[in-house]
């Protein structure tokens, strides 16, 4: 399958541009591999005062210090790098979790690095690479390669990635990893299949668990997302619709949109147990959730019933209902006021909820149609989208007054912010509206510029879910962004005219998207780590990057054997025995293939539960068929390949503890006779 790539300009243009930029961790590298960039580029660079020079040629000055920190003295900077295992023993054992940590510092001051964000891959030692090369510059080639993000040459671990979870609107999710797009070949990881079709997601600071709302099974799914895969289905209520974490994450939030006023409410989850703990019946209608910033209240909205309920968290008890309007929409928090802010559509009101007293502060007028809001990561203003209007109101939590009435994309109903701009995506147009944060203010003329994601608007793909089909990047300087239409996300970076790729989404209908983020957090200044589990024993090499000064090493670490390991022959994998690639249109086709394990490929015969899944490219309703066992390990599974084009077969057999599902596939092109 083709990459959807849309290049902005030359391939030296766009390399100079995005050096400048700084934006190598959000990028996706199928842009980076139409640019000529030096292995010794930055990983997630800030913007240099002159291009980028060649690796520092100063002597290397490294030592090992009494608590296993490996220390790197080079260019004035101190790296100080180890690998700390979680067991009380301070051993690393294969199959075990360990944190990386990287501490930087300036050698002569001792002062902390802040804000360098530093590259990191964990590899196994190349011995025979080392000695051919020396170890420096091996170990300088192989994170020109890491950087390159080839398919058949990608690390063991790699502690900058990122992950893209697409919403579709059967009862799955694709995990999608950006950095990897070869052309034929697609970036699609893996397949998570749920109970029911979801609608609303919400994800923990440290992403490793997604929880996924499913009305029409009364659960929300549980994802973990380290391996991703779903771990349990937790009863939700009635209807449950918008999810939500309270702040500290403790306690997870369903609204309820039940049709009895008995049901229709909240129902509040344990976050680490996933044990239901209450419902509450909050009043009629679709429910927004909102926290105090303390997490000791939670606000409520009740659509039909014109109210917002105040729970107090502790007790999980109803602590007052307040008359907000006649149709309140949409709830949200302010850190910087303390308040909680109200919109109304049918009344075009905003009511101001202070959260110590719980009285209303304020009510703002602006107009009928109010709908979605949000707050800057500051909490300074507030974003209310109306669809009525094609307008964001822009209200200022300082004074908590109307400063601006914007136009935007047409019927606005979703807002997300990085910490630059807001981002509008609306129902009735394919423009992104990009809103600059910092020319807001009282008396001041505001900036907005935009870009078109995809060719069509969103409301043209019908029956889409609450939750958001803007998705922030790790680095909070790009978006990604779905078209349910043309069924791509796309992805745009702060300081370009247009979004630089897309990911189609093969054979599914992509509704929303979700960041996961894999990549080294800065814990303190200057103190990056990243949680890892230990591959199998062996030595390793853990390779290091810096951009400025340009710092390129590769530190060591052993990882001993495991005895509570158990030992098995391997991953099982799928070999296609296809006879041929083509095959004529209405003619039966019968997919061939064997199953096998460990290097001695060992036949896997007896495997009950295979079943291929096929489409035709690039969104064609899924079909499944069971294959059976012919003999030997091979399984044939009979297909219905009934229009011309190129159809995509997958094999899975979830009794084998592994989903085949995107990782191998074949393909066959179906013609008419004549042209066969």
């Amino acid at each position: 399958m083709n990459r959807n790539i849309k290049v902005i300009a030359g391939a030296l243009v766009v390399g100079v541009a995005l050096v400048w930029l700084g934006v190598w961790k959000t990028m996706p590298p199928d842009m980076l591999s139409q640019i000529a960039l030096p292995n010794t580029w930055s990983a997630n660079a800030s913007p240099p005062a002159k291009a980028a020079q060649p690796a520092s040629q100063s002597p290397v000055a490294a030592s090992t210090a009494e608590d296993g920190q490996q220390i790197l003295e080079r260019d004035g900077v101190s790296v100080a790098m180890q690998v700390r295992p979680l067991a009380a023993d301070g051993v690393l054992r294969e199959g075990e979790f360990a944190d990386v940590r990287f501490r930087i510092t300036d050698s002569a001051s001792g002062q902390p690095l802040a804000g360098v964000a530093p590259g990191a891959w964990l590899d196994p030692e190349t011995v025979a690479a080392d000695k051919a090369q020396g170890r420096e510059r091996s170990c300088k080639s192989r994170v020109g390669v890491f950087l390159k993000s080839s398919i058949g040459a990608r690390p063991l671990l790699d502690l900058n990635s990122y992950f893209l979870l697409v919403m579709n609107r059967d009862a799955s999710v694709m995990v999608v990893d950006p950095s990897v797009s070869v052309g034929g070949i697609t970036s699609t990881m893996a397949r998570i299949d749920i109970k029911q079709p979801p609608m609303d997601w919400v994800t923990p600071k440290d992403n490793k668990r997604v929880f996924v709302s499913m009305p029409t099974a009364g659960e929300v799914a549980v994802i973990d997302s380290e391996q991703f895969k779903v771990i349990d289905s937790v009863a939700a209520g009635s209807n449950p619709v918008r999810v939500a974490l309270q702040p500290d994450e403790r306690l997870l939030w369903v609204g309820n949109n039940a049709k009895s006023a008995e049901e229709s409410g909240v129902t509040v989850i344990d976050a680490r147990s996933l044990k239901p703990l209450k419902h509450l019946a909050t009043g009629a209608g679709h429910h927004e959730i909102a926290f105090s910033k303390d997490s000791r209240q939670a606000f409520v909205s009740n659509r039909d019933d014109g109210t917002v309920s105040i729970i107090d968290i502790a007790t999980l008890t109803l602590s007052k209902q307040l008359k907000t309007g006649s149709h309140p929409l949409s709830v949200a928090y302010s850190p910087l006021s303390q308040a909680v802010y109200v919109a109304d559509g049918k009344d075009g009101t905003v009511t101001v909820i202070d959260s110590a007293s719980l009285a209303v502060r304020r009510v703002i007028q602006l107009k009928q149609g109010l709908g979605p809001m949000g707050f800057s990561s500051d909490g300074r203003f507030a974003i209310v989208l109306n669809t009525l209007e094609n307008q964001a109101s822009v209200i200022d939590a300082a004074t908590n007054s109307l400063i601006h009435d914007l136009d935007v994309s047409a019927e606005p109903f979703q807002v997300v912010f990085t910490k630059a701009y807001a981002y509008i995506r609306g129902l009735a147009s394919a423009k992104v509206t990009m809103i600059n944060l910092a020319s807001l203010g009282e008396g001041r003329k505001p900036i907005t510029q935009g870009f078109e994601a995809g060719p069509q608007a969103p409301r043209l793909a019908g029956d889409l879910p609450l939750a958001s089909s803007l998705a922030v990047s790790r680095d909070d300087n790009a978006v990604f962004v779905v078209n349910p239409v043309d069924n791509t996300t796309y992805f745009y970076a702060e300081g370009m005219n247009a979004p630089m790729s897309g990911y189609p989404n093969r054979g599914q209908v992509a509704r929303a998207a979700l960041v996961i983020n894999r990549s080294l957090r800065e814990d303190e200044p200057g103190l990056y780590s990243a949680r890892i589990k230990l591959p199998l024993a062996g030595r390793f090499d853990v390779a290091f990057l810096l951009n400025q000064p340009n710092i390129i090493h590769c530190f060591t670490a052993l990882v001993e054997p495991n005895d509570k390991v158990a030992r098995h022959a391997g991953v099982p994998k799928v070999e296609f025995m296809l006879d041929k690639s083509t095959a004529d249109l209405g003619d039966s086709y019968v997919v061939r293939f064997r199953i096998v394990q460990g290097k001695q490929k060992t036949e896997r015969s007896g495997v009950k539960d295979v079943k291929v899944r096929y489409f035709r490219a690039p969104s064609s309703k899924t079909q499944t068929v069971a294959a059976l066992e012919v003999g030997n390990g091979v399984y044939e599974a009979p297909v219905t390949l009934d229009q011309s084009g190129a159809w995509y077969l997958h094999v899975r057999a979830a009794s084998l503890g592994a989903s085949f599902d995107d990782k191998t596939f074949a393909s066959v092109r179906v013609v008419p006779g004549a042209a066969h």
